[in-house]
């Protein structure tokens, strides 16, 4: 989009070329004919990417869709780095491809619930379990009765935690966290209704997690599902010599203005252009957290999915048992309005689901699951459909007027894909 030489640009939108020819690539593709799908529709998935990305709040973004296992679209546009929308028209630009690694922010919590539900299958918690006993000191100001289960539905109370919990000198500071966690007095009383805990239940998991392993959590989903699986990417952060590999984050769209400015840094616990700038510093990205932190592409990112729509074996590899998944899918908000995010949301045991209206996944996916990430970012899938998706960018524009071209990839997604016979593993 023409800036004018001078002028301010109050959408901080970034620079898109009219080709975008030379600024798309694509990973390994399998014929979409060979699971169902009219090559067309790949196509035509695809153009709502491409208008997204025109509406230049997105430095970069990538999409990855399975189809019964099979990678039917691995395309990526735009760039990893340099064409941020305070970055001169001269600076180095990195292209984002299919391979590029990004942040997927709140996304991380569908990944920590579902190491949480592995370990209770495997007999070394239980998320019915009080967290004080596994977690003694947290038993104080009202939190007594808090359960693991609590913490995953986004029904512990503890919605929002103080900033100096994310001083990033601090990050892996267990005895610190631990404390400000244990010391948290619960605006209402745990189980009552649901308020997104947004960071303070991924400290909490991961705590819980390092108490019962005597490993920490990126650690256990390492060893139990990212290496048997051959995964690059996926854990809590990254080595420190991948921070240089991981796409840059940027704020972009209409500068946010009060209410909506003050409900996001509720939320958030730091305004949004503080979460941002946090996301880049490789503190953050080689620290460990469960809520926030998980780096992948979107290939991977639908790899993951794939794990939980196939029932829990995926290569041969058995990772969950079919029961398991069912139980983390078992519905505990039926769009019940949040009272952090105040819209309605159908939340599981730490997973969004989706919804036959209001859905984040396109309308009638009521067996769709996943998670959002800080409001762009998507992993899901849909059992329904045969489906697993990824879908990360670079861009953090809260309120946008090309906002609803978002929601419309997702729909486009969801009603261009026709359904298949439910699984049986989800029948029980």
């Amino acid at each position: 989009m023409p800036r004018l030489p001078g002028v301010p640009d109050v959408f901080r939108r970034v620079r898109v070329p009219d080709d975008l020819e030379p600024v798309t690539t694509r990973g390994e593709e399998a014929d979409a004919a060979t699971v169902g799908l009219n090559p067309a529709t790949v196509e035509q998935i695809w153009e709502g990417a491409t208008d997204l990305y025109r509406a230049g709040v997105h430095p970069g973004l990538a999409l990855c869709i399975r189809r019964e296992g099979e990678v039917v679209l691995d395309r990526a546009i735009g760039h990893a780095r340099g064409n941020g929308p305070e970055d001169p028209e001269d600076a180095p630009k990195e292209a984002m491809t299919p391979g590029t690694p990004a942040c997927i922010f709140s996304a991380s919590k569908a990944i920590t619930a579902l190491v949480i539900h592995l370990l209770d299958e495997r007999h070394e918690l239980h998320i019915g379990d009080r967290v004080a006993e596994y977690i003694p000191e947290y038993a104080q100001k009202g939190k007594e009765g808090t359960t693991i289960a609590h913490v995953l539905a986004h029904r512990a109370g503890v919605a929002s935690m103080p900033r100096e919990a994310l001083d990033l000198d601090r990050v892996n500071d267990r005895e610190f966290l631990t404390r400000v966690i244990a010391e948290a007095k619960p605006s209402v009383r745990p189980g009552r209704v649901l308020a997104y805990h947004a960071v303070s239940g991924g400290f909490i998991l991961g705590e819980i997690v390092q108490r019962v392993t005597g490993r920490s959590i990126r650690d256990v989903l390492a060893a139990e599902i990212l290496d048997p699986l051959g995964f690059r990417w996926g854990n809590y952060g990254v080595d420190p010599e991948d921070t240089d590999a991981v796409a840059l984050n940027y704020v972009t769209g209409p500068p946010l203005l009060p209410p909506l400015s003050n409900l996001v840094t509720r939320v958030l616990s730091v305004p949004l252009p503080q979460v941002v700038e946090t996301s880049n510093d490789p503190r953050f990205l080689t620290g460990v957290i469960p809520s926030a932190n998980v780096v992948t592409t979107a290939n991977e990112l639908s790899r993951f999915f794939e794990i939980f729509r196939q029932g829990g074996e995926l290569d041969g590899i058995r990772v969950m048992e079919e029961r398991t998944i069912r139980r983390a899918l078992t519905e505990q908000s039926h769009l019940e309005i949040d009272f952090s995010l105040f819209f309605p949301t159908r939340f599981s045991y730490g997973l969004m689901l989706g919804a036959k209206v209001v859905s984040l996944y396109g309308r009638d996916t009521d067996l769709a699951f996943g998670h959002l990430g800080l409001i762009n970012i998507m992993g899901w899938a849909d059992p329904e459909r045969a489906i697993s998706v990824g879908f990360v960018n670079t861009g953090k524009a809260i309120v946008y007027p090309e906002l609803p071209r978002f929601y419309g990839l997702m729909q486009r997604i969801s009603s261009s894909i026709p359904k298949v016979d439910e699984p049986t593993w989800l029948q029980g």
